[in-house]
């Protein structure tokens, strides 16, 4: 299975990708693991955000959605949520800025009334030739996104949890398997592995739990708005599989640990990759 060779400009959007991703919208179907659950999901618009944010939705979940500037795509995810029967609250945003990362959370809390999960998934990357051809200001929006507003996230998050609350980071098989051509987005997703293990070593008294998700290549805007169009005819070939994975073939992962389901998991890291060792 190959793509069609294809470029966007960054941030990426759905309705210009082909084919189009499977976000879950015909196939999921939810059994109230969520049930009454206010959650936060970063990177909500669109790939993998979306499919976790329908797959909430349908399992009970109220669902706010933060992105950076995709409106079309975040309003279809919106509807999507509200088709499930639950509300849906769009933020957009840069999460390069601590106080939106702060307003983000304060907002949920207003207008839920609570906290229960933070999925942190939004993420940047740009494929490079070489170090000296990465400029000074795309390594620093790469932390800046990828990690940093992880940081600035959860310290704002965790005195609105309680006891049976979940936060869950999305890392990626690069925090195992470096690309060359991936150095500042590769570090950040082992850096995201790392934070999940210690912080959820740290709230485990307090009943919260942490972990992260790896996926592979799975087929999302970020894609064609951040290689060449050679890389993404050829994306995913390279895994046991031979194909890139949907965004719905990862959501049920994040149902999974958002839930009482994984009660005894925490500071885990789980692997959605095509068969790609993640060690």
């Amino acid at each position: 299975m190959t793509q069609p060779p294809q470029q966007q400009d960054v941030p990426g959007h759905t309705s210009e990708m082909t084919p189009k991703p499977d976000h879950g919208e015909q196939s999921y179907r939810g059994s109230g693991k969520l049930e009454g659950r206010a959650t936060v999901i970063t990177g909500g618009d669109s790939g993998i955000g979306r499919a976790t944010a329908i797959a909430f939705a349908r399992e009970g979940a109220d669902v706010l959605i933060s992105y950076l500037d995709e409106h079309d795509d975040a309003k279809e995810t919106a509807r999507w949520v509200e088709e499930a029967g639950r509300k849906a609250v769009l933020v957009p945003g840069d999460l390069q800025d601590p106080a939106h990362c702060r307003a983000i959370i304060q907002r949920a809390v207003d207008e839920f009334g609570r906290l229960d999960v933070l999925v942190n998934n939004a993420a940047f990357q740009m494929s490079r030739d070489s170090l000296e051809e990465t400029p000074d200001d795309e390594w620093d929006r790469t932390f800046n996104t990828n990690i940093t507003a992880i940081f600035h996230l959860c310290k704002a998050a965790l005195p609105h949890m309680k006891q049976g609350a979940s936060i869950v980071n999305t890392s990626s098989v690069n925090s195992d398997k470096a690309p060359p051509k991936l150095i500042a987005y590769s570090a950040t997703k082992a850096a995201i592995a790392n934070f999940t293990a210690s912080l959820g070593q740290a709230v485990a008294e307090r009943g919260i739990r942490v972990n992260c998700v790896a996926p592979g290549p799975i087929w999302t805007p970020l894609i064609p708005a951040t290689m060449p169009p050679e890389q993404v005819e050829s994306f995913g070939q390279d895994v046991p599989m031979k194909r890139p994975g949907q965004p719905a073939e990862v959501a049920p992962l994040f149902v999974f640990l958002a839930s009482d389901d994984a009660s005894y998991v925490t500071g885990a890291r789980y692997a959605v990759t095509g068969g790609t060792p993640v060690l």
